[in-house]
């Protein structure tokens, strides 16, 4: 890394992580974490491109630029993640949450009943929960709901509970390998579960990430399997399941919820146009 200035303006600080290669967003979110200062204050350094940092700040600086240069996600770096209008709490026992999952939540919410005047006990899980965007994300959106969030790792759980607690949302929590110590019936089950092959190459560049709960099998759908085996049981009928998948494996997702009796089975896009969800409706009685 070439050597800065011991005060150098903000300005030739992003200048430096762009000749670095480093994106805009990033630039800017890790020179926020560097001052100290709050992540939305993106207008702020526009005027005040012209400050100095003082030896502290420019070493918080060239750590942050170094971490975000070795492939770690700059979630990790600043500790915080935006999702669905919710400030997230990340670190690596985590996944870094993407702005592809709000698909998930969107269609999630698109099939759950309008609110009514009436008192109702609509419930959701959420499987595989992680930092508890998608649960949180659901719970904030539809306070009329019950969810329930479900992880296997106590680690990611501690994450997920700390943040529902932060954010004062009343998300309950179960650590479980799936379905296998859920109890009851639920009206929706969303999951962004592992779905990426063990030998894929592009693991790689996701080294900073916990593996478990990236990878899933020889072909990235034993996790998808399990899930959609064990589903039908937890589903009211006419209840939905959705799961967000890899950019190539909508079809065979489609046909894993067909043969197990879910109807109509659907997908859904991501950002970039690829169909990056799919689910099906649980035959009503």
């Amino acid at each position: 890394m070439p050597e800065a200035s011991a005060h150098p303006t903000l300005a030739q600080c992003l200048a430096q992580a762009n000749a670095l290669g480093v994106a805009r967003l990033d630039a800017h979110m890790l020179l926020l974490h560097s001052l100290g200062r709050s992540l939305h204050d993106r207008a702020w350094l526009l005027a005040h491109d012209t400050d100095l940092m003082n030896r502290a700040q420019q070493a918080a600086w060239q750590a942050a630029l170094q971490r975000r240069l070795s492939g770690e996600p700059v979630a990790y770096i600043t500790g915080y993640k935006e999702f669905f209008g919710l400030t997230l709490a990340v670190d690596a026992r985590v996944l870094d949450p993407r702005a592809d999952t709000e698909t998930l939540v969107d269609w999630a919410l698109a099939v759950l009943p309008t609110p009514s005047p009436q008192p109702q006990s609509l419930r959701i899980l959420d499987l595989g929960t992680g930092s508890g965007a998608i649960a949180l994300a659901l719970q904030h959106s539809r306070p009329d709901t019950q969810v329930w969030a479900v992880d296997a790792s106590e680690a990611a759980l501690s994450v997920a509970r700390a943040n529902a607690a932060r954010l004062n949302l009343p998300v309950q929590f179960i650590a479980s390998d799936w379905c296998t110590q859920v109890d009851g019936v639920f009206d929706l089950i969303v999951s962004n579960p592992p779905y990426i092959a063990q030998a894929d190459p592009h693991l790689a560049a996701l080294r900073h990430e916990p593996q478990q709960a990236l990878t899933s099998g020889a072909d990235g759908l034993a996790d998808l399997r399990r899930i959609v085996a064990q589903a039908q049981p937890h589903l009211e009928p006419g209840g939905w399941l959705l799961l967000e998948h890899g950019f190539d494996q909508a079809e065979a997702v489609q046909s894993l919820l067909a043969d197990a009796g879910f109807q109509p089975v659907q997908s859904r896009a991501d950002l970039a146009g690829h169909a990056r969800c799919s689910g099906g409706q649980k035959p009503p009685k």
